[in-house]
């Protein structure tokens, strides 16, 4: 068992992945290794530049499909891809999801199928979740739309399998789909792959966290031995780079630096709010704004009862987990993206790969597990160039978890306070005083409508001898309702957390009370963090490594502090002065075999 000390228990391993100094990516341009900087996709409404594209040699059909979408100008991703991709070379990308690496490998793999007659499928693309194969399905068909007879299936658990065997069956270019559900066909043959020449692994650094390492590598074995492979993820963590080494071909390798020039148009922030407090907390928030928001959770009954709570306040919710039927998704997300839904309440796996233009605003309702979990959200807004806000809820536990996250992701999150009686009272009146203003200034074009508000004024000023102000005023409290339009409760507790909230984070720690209980022995100076490669994947618990630790060492129990099982990894909080002989126990214990 491989066991590492670690400094820093928020992802260190990732972080210095990314330090590493050389990167294995940052390569020459002359061996086809290009380190460039990421930019937002071009979307035009006027003119369409067809210059940027047609360089690449793409059939009258794809530039037609880029017209219609409103492409003007491929991004770095898609400069320094597709010309590789077109010469069939295998292909190493890191990039983060809203670079336009879809249509980087996308558009190549269209214009080499043009003239394809086979009946089996030439390219499989394995995505981690059902979202995401969805969308990349729907990319190859908007790209392909022009083209006939080009066809794209999608394949993903939670849904029939009769429909997907039957769409297998007929003449198909591109297979989408989840590991699980392309494992499934293949083994029971309604998945003809003799004929694929082009395996792409999108997110493949997701793929891992979920524990799809083991089936993707089964997978690639039963493909033709002679095919091209795309494999794009957000970080490079030892695995993947092995997967890399171990079936690409001198694959072109190509750094995209997205991550800070992403978050820049993201204004990040946080709030201190202690537990009980939370669910008033966010509904104060979305007093500010509440159009277009996902608010992000860690389980799924959390995900009915706020989405419940925030129904009872006017809102319009849907809710997003993975007991939703996937047909159910589909309409959410569809909805969502149309205006039907404000506000989205999701699990972090049920959300994986939601595009949606519309998301102005990210709420970490609960703190995430680890670094990558929290690009992921926010990386919901700020879309394609589109500025984004998020927000992230830290109780007084989770504040050390704040710090490391500031330094891993090099990103300064500004704190803010809970939204007061004074801020939400001044933010109602703003909103009133706009929809008054705005409506005076429409133009009605109907002019029964127009006949019918003269009529209006006209009787109530004869009939009922009401002046314009009364009448005024009798219009905007229709517009208010019954109920009071200024809060009016009491708020006394949001002033009171902050300024204890901020006494206690200026305490110098070597004055904190120690406590001898486990779970807060991490904040010792006599303890040391370990990092174990076993987690929640491995089906471990508290118990089982508390009890590896102390039948393989002369640690005793009660000394052994805090505990934190992620996905594929663990930290231990071990006492710091541990003799030579235990650590290299400690390297070799086992949990649950």
């Amino acid at each position: 068992m491989v066991l590492k000390k670690d400094s820093n228990s928020f992802n260190s391993e990732q972080e210095k992945s990314q330090n590493e100094d050389p990167s294995p990516l940052e390569l020459k341009n002359l061996e086809n290794k290009k380190e460039i900087e990421s930019q937002p996709l071009e979307v035009s409404e006027g003119n369409y530049n067809e210059n940027g594209f047609i360089d690449f040699g793409f059939n009258q059909s794809i530039l037609s499909s880029l017209r219609n979408k409103g492409y003007k100008n491929p991004t770095p991703i898609q400069k320094a891809a597709i010309p590789e991709l077109m010469l069939g070379r295998d292909l190493l990308g890191q990039a983060q999801t809203g670079t336009g690496k879809t249509a980087a490998f996308a558009l190549p793999l269209i214009e080499k199928l043009a003239d394809n007659k086979e009946l089996n499928a030439k390219v499989l693309v394995m995505t981690p979740t059902r979202e995401l194969a969805t969308q990349v399905a729907e990319s190859f068909k908007s790209y392909s739309s022009e083209s006939s007879n080009f066809k794209t299936v999608a394949i993903y658990g939670g849904t029939d399998y009769r429909n997907q065997i039957s769409a297998l069956k007929r003449k198909v270019d591109v297979v989408v789909g989840t590991p699980g559900r392309i494992m499934d066909h293949i083994r029971q043959g309604t998945f003809k792959i003799k004929d694929i020449n082009c395996l792409v692994l999108d997110e493949a650094d997701e793929m891992l966290n979920m524990g799809f390492l083991e089936d993707i590598e089964w997978i690639i074995d039963q493909l033709p031995e002679n095919k091209q492979m795309v494999l794009f993820s957000a970080t490079m963590p030892t695995e993947i780079r092995n997967i890399a080494k171990k079936y690409l071909n001198d694959p072109a390798e190509i750094l995209i630096k997205s991550v800070k020039k992403e978050t820049q148009l993201i204004s990040q922030k946080f709030l201190y709010v202690q537990r009980h407090h939370k669910l008033d907390a966010l509904k104060r928030i979305l007093e500010l704004n509440n159009e277009g928001v996902i608010i992000f959770v860690r389980t799924k009954l959390l995900t009915t009862s706020i989405a419940e709570a925030l129904e009872n306040s006017g809102h319009t919710v849907a809710v997003l987990n993975g007991d939703i039927p996937q047909n159910q998704r589909e309409n959410t997300v569809d909805r969502l993206k149309k205006g039907f839904i404000d506000i989205l309440v999701a699990t972090d796996v049920a959300a994986r790969g939601l595009d949606v233009e519309r998301i102005k605003l990210v709420v970490n309702y609960d703190f995430p597990f680890d670094k990558e979990t929290y690009t992921h959200r926010i990386g919901r807004t700020g879309r394609a160039g589109r500025s984004g806000e998020a927000i992230l809820f830290v109780n007084q536990r989770e504040k050390h978890f704040l710090r490391n996250l500031e330094n891993s992701t090099r990103t300064t999150i500004e704190e803010i306070n809970i939204p007061s009686n004074k801020i939400i009272n001044e933010k109602r009146m703003e909103k009133l005083l706009e929809n008054v203003n705005d409506s005076s200034l429409a133009k009605d074009e109907n002019e029964e409508n127009k006949a019918l508000i003269i009529d209006v004024l006209d009787n109530l000023k004869e009939k009922y001898s009401m002046d314009d102000t009364n009448i005024a005023m009798a219009a905007i409290n229709l517009v208010i309702g019954n109920k009071s339009f200024f809060v009016n409760e009491d708020d006394s507790w949001i002033h009171k957390q902050n300024n204890t909230d901020r006494n206690r984070l200026n305490r110098n720690s070597n004055n904190r009370m120690r406590n001898s209980n486990r779970r807060n022995n991490y904040q010792n100076d006599s303890f040391e963090t370990y990092k174990f490669n076993f987690g929640k994947y491995d089906g471990v618990r508290v118990a089982n490594i508390i009890s590896s630790i102390c039948n393989s060492t002369n640690i005793n129990g009660r000394s052994i502090g805090k505990i934190q099982i992620f996905n594929d990894y663990s930290l231990v909080d071990l006492p710091r002065d541990l003799h030579r002989e235990t650590k290299n126990k400690l390297k070799k214990i086992k949990v649950r075999n």
